[in-house]
């Protein structure tokens, strides 16, 4: 195999912490982002209609959206579309697009070209919505179980996540970027999953073969160290895997034109997150929560410990038997001595009686 670092031996997941600080500066700005403005959804999602035309000479982008309003189309958005000749036209109702190049025509004194007419309805766009959510989070969840079953709960948890973060990461800078989500920039979604998780599984299994020769009980950190060594001899598989991808997409970027180039602008930035995430995301996540089941294990061994009742020996039953027999004596004398003491004080009484006797004779 091709290899770019010679033995590396990077502590990536001892940088993680700045991982997570970056990775969850991007989320936080992506959240702040969808609620204050939102993304920008294509007709697909929306409803309406989406008209494409070609005209002969070169006009300006006012001069037909000029043509466009007073054809009683004025709140319709209208863009270049790759070249100064080709325009797109958008407009959430359902309007007639013959009307709309005629009244170029009549306006510019120009010939149009009618290239592409696209209508969707209300209803079908909040339809198309639902099952693009579904389809994103399904695929989520069946990678989950799968990685779960082949690997370990903590291996999938840890690539769930990072697939969402992935996902959520690129849609922002897309949205940021002011492009519309349509139904292509979904399936470039599903690719970067289907993408993102193949580098995960990579070091995941590079991972699972060094915990099945030592054993999968091992302390936090000789787990680290076993994660980091997984990490550094995948990471020229990764580089390399990921650079040539990127020139195939950079590629469509350049010379792909304007109908591709928001689906391959999508999977360009979805390769880069994805491969931030396989270094620095996925396996710090494992150590994470390896950390966190430590932690409460020996909570719990901790406060067992101190709940636990001190231990009191059980007397004998040959003890008992001794003490019985002692306090039984101790009894029998006690018994004994009220007997003597009885018969001594009824002695001298008899004494003294015979003493009073001897007196009145005399």
């Amino acid at each position: 195999m091709i290899r770019i670092f010679d033995n590396p031996n990077y502590d990536f997941i001892g940088k993680r912490r700045i991982a997570f600080l970056i990775s969850g500066t991007l989320i936080l700005i992506g959240i702040i982002f969808m609620i204050v403005k939102g993304p920008r959804y294509g007709i697909d999602f929306t409803g309406g209609t989406l008209i494409q035309i070609h005209v002969e000479k070169k006009v300006d982008i006012a001069q037909i959206r000029q043509a466009v309003a007073k054809a009683g189309i004025a709140s319709a958005e209208i863009q270049d579309f790759g070249s100064p000749q080709d325009f797109l036209i958008k407009y959430k109702e359902d309007i007639d697009a013959s009307k709309v190049t005629q009244a170029i025509e009549k306006q510019l004194g120009v010939k149009v070209r009618l290239d592409r007419n696209e209508k969707v309805g209300p209803k079908v766009g909040r339809e198309l919505k639902k099952k693009a959510i579904n389809a994103v989070l399904l695929g989520l969840i069946l990678m989950l179980i799968y990685i779960t079953i082949r690997f370990d709960f903590a291996f999938g948890l840890g690539s769930v996540l990072a697939l969402f973060h992935d996902v959520f990461i690129t849609l922002t800078i897309f949205s940021i970027l002011g492009k519309e989500i349509t139904i292509e920039i979904v399936a470039a979604l599903l690719t970067i999953v289907g993408y993102s998780i193949n580098d995960s599984i990579v070091v995941s299994d590079r991972v699972r073969e060094k915990l099945r020769a030592i054993g999968k009980n091992v302390r936090l950190d000789h787990f680290i160290d076993m994660v980091n060594r997984g990490i550094n001899e995948t990471l020229s598989r990764t580089i390399i895997t990921s650079f040539t991808t990127l020139i195939v997409l950079v590629s469509i970027l350049i010379f792909g034109g304007p109908v591709i180039f928001d689906f391959a602008l999508t999977l360009t930035i979805g390769v880069i997150v994805g491969t931030y995430s396989s270094i620095y995301v996925v396996a710090a996540l494992v150590v994470e929560w390896k950390a966190y089941r430590e932690r409460s294990k020996l909570k719990k061994s901790t406060v067992t410990a101190t709940s636990k009742p001190k231990f009191t020996p059980p007397t004998s039953t040959a003890t008992a038997k001794t003490e019985s027999a002692k306090a039984e004596q101790g009894g029998a004398t006690t018994g004994t001595a009220g007997q003597k003491t009885t018969t001594k004080t009824k002695g001298h009484k008899k004494s003294k009686k015979g003493k009073k006797k001897k007196k009145k004779r005399r």
